[in-house]
């Protein structure tokens, strides 16, 4: 099968992004999906996206993990496919698109893209140092002293695996304060079954779960993952969230051919 495909990154979370407006590629070819992101034998990737025709917005997203297998929404990734939109002379600076959990506005400002996330209604609080919410994707996140000396991997598998979670399982976050407006982040993402540089719903549902804990009262907040930088705003009101914006860079990275 030969087809071009594009590499992007947002913030070390990279995607390949596939131009599937002509829906040639077997989607249902999971193992194909799951070739293509493999580091050592394929182009290497956090996952795959698909940018494809919607009968009433700029385009539509259809993001896969790594193992082949679609997925809930990926903040990065979102805003990856805005760069990619814009990239194909899709979209100018702004659009609306469709994903799997709704719409989402995205605009192209200053070489960063911001992204509407979903709004959040429900937070599940467990104690003063951990929460479930879901931010488009299901995160667990929790609050640890050092992120640089915890064993992500290791605590990520037992509460990814874990009965609370079953039978999907969650993405998991530990979360080191560094001020009220700023913190330190590391992910392990399900379907990747391993940490990524970064996870934009992750991102943005840490910035929520300090807030509702407590930890800041600011409704802007600078988040540090592996791979950079990110910021998440949002509008708080009665433990509801709306207009929550995740913003960063999003690059392209080279374009390739698929040939195999």
């Amino acid at each position: 099968m030969k087809f071009t495909f594009y590499k992007y990154q947002g913030t070390g979370n990279d995607f390949v992004m596939i131009d599937n407006r002509s829906l040639f590629f077997p989607k249902n070819n999971s193992q194909l999906i799951e070739e293509i992101c493999d580091r050592r034998f394929g182009v290497g990737a956090d996952g795959l996206i698909l940018l494809e025709n919607d009968s009433k917005y700029d385009f539509k997203m259809v993001y896969y993990n790594s193992d082949g297998r679609e997925s809930t929404m990926c903040g990065n990734g979102g805003r990856c496919i805005v760069q990619f939109a814009h990239d194909l002379q899709i979209i100018d600076l702004e659009t609306t698109f469709q994903a799997i959990d709704g719409l989402h506005v995205g605009k192209i400002d200053n070489a960063k893209v911001l992204l509407q996330m979903i709004e959040v209604e429900q937070i599940e609080k467990y104690d003063e140092t951990s929460v479930f919410l879901n931010t488009g994707s299901p995160h667990h996140v929790q609050i640890v002293e050092s992120v640089n000396d915890f064993s992500l991997v290791d605590f990520g598998k037992k509460i990814r695996y874990s009965d609370l979670y079953a039978p999907d399982g969650t993405n998991v976050n530990i979360v080191e304060i560094v001020t009220e407006n700023n913190y330190k982040v590391r992910t392990y993402e399900r379907g990747v079954e391993d940490e990524t540089l970064s996870c934009g719903t992750g991102a943005t549902a840490v910035a929520i779960a300090m807030h509702y804990l407590g930890k800041t009262t600011s409704n802007r907040l600078q988040i540090q993952v592996p791979g950079g930088q990110l910021e998440v705003a949002f509008c708080p009101k009665d433990n509801i969230y709306t207009q929550i914006y995740l913003c960063g860079p999003a690059q392209f990275v080279f374009e390739g051919v698929w040939n195999l």
